[in-house]
């Protein structure tokens, strides 16, 4: 079987217990053990604000302490929806879990700009948005950016404040010009359900364009859940079915998009291989 590694999924207690982010009431270690079934043995759990990034550190600290797999890591961040809580509490719950030194937490984020809901204002997004661009920097972590609608002022910004080492530009909705912008700025692009739906030509013609050792994979669980599970809650066991679309896109097996996608996450977060 391959082994798959969920670059970007949402699977602590406020996303699976039915909260305000949540989709219906799941058992962590059901939607864990699936995920083993299915051949992913390493996932990114993404936090959006304070509360869900605690959540993250804990489902990562756990899968140490379970030793069974997949094996979690943690990003901390603040979603562009709560830009409008400011930075400083994520900012805080970071340097507190670095001082930890284990070596789970790999990246700040999601962040970014979200132009299509705008819940929260435009200019306090940007203004959040540069200062985990800034924290990325100063810990040297990899930065996870939500961008939706925005282009222009994503790249505007990233270029005021210097593109991160190691960027991920997660759940990848443009064509082939925005990858390439991604690209041209030295970012991993990440694929998500999306690709699979029929009406994403050109996030599939972007796919194309994207080397492989740029290329990531995920779910962003619980939500875009591939075909034919759209509609449905997601779950990192639904990872190969958005990798098959790749590979059926790219020409090549999914063996090698297993692969390819997780040495480029490892890549991406600095996780030895």
């Amino acid at each position: 079987m391959s082994t798959w590694f969920d670059s970007h999924c949402h699977v602590q207690e406020e996303y699976l217990g039915g909260g305000e982010r949540g989709e219906g009431e799941r058992d962590l270690s059901v939607v864990l053990a699936h995920a083993a079934a299915a051949g992913v043995d390493r996932l990114v759990c993404i936090g959006t604000g304070v509360t869900t990034s605690a959540q993250a550190v804990t489902v990562a600290r756990a899968s140490r302490r379970d030793g069974a797999a997949p094996t979690a890591w943690a990003a901390i961040g603040l979603h562009p929806h709560d830009a409008s809580t400011g930075v400083e509490g994520v900012a805080g719950l970071l340097t507190d879990e670095l001082a930890a030194h284990d070596g789970v937490v790999v990246a700040v984020g999601e962040c970014g700009l979200d132009y299509y809901y705008e819940h929260s204002p435009r200019a306090e997004q940007r203004a959040a948005f540069a200062a985990q661009i800034a924290l990325a920097h100063a810990h040297n972590l990899a930065l996870v950016i939500h961008a939706r609608n925005a282009w222009d002022d994503l790249f505007d910004i990233l270029a005021a404040e210097g593109v991160p080492e190691r960027t991920v530009l997660h759940c990848f909705t443009g064509g082939p010009d925005e990858v390439d912008r991604c690209l041209r700025a030295g970012m991993f692009v990440s694929f998500s359900g999306i690709i699979t739906f029929k009406n994403a030509v050109e996030v599939r013609e972007a796919a194309v364009r994207c080397p492989l050792d740029r290329l990531l994979v995920e779910t962003d669980s619980p939500f875009l859940a591939p075909v034919p599970h759209r509609g449905r809650p997601n779950e990192p066991a639904l990872l190969p079915l958005v990798g098959a679309t790749v590979a059926e896109v790219k020409g090549l097996a999914v063996e090698s998009i297993a692969v390819s996608s997780a040495a480029a996450a490892a890549a991406a977060f600095a996780i030895a291989t």
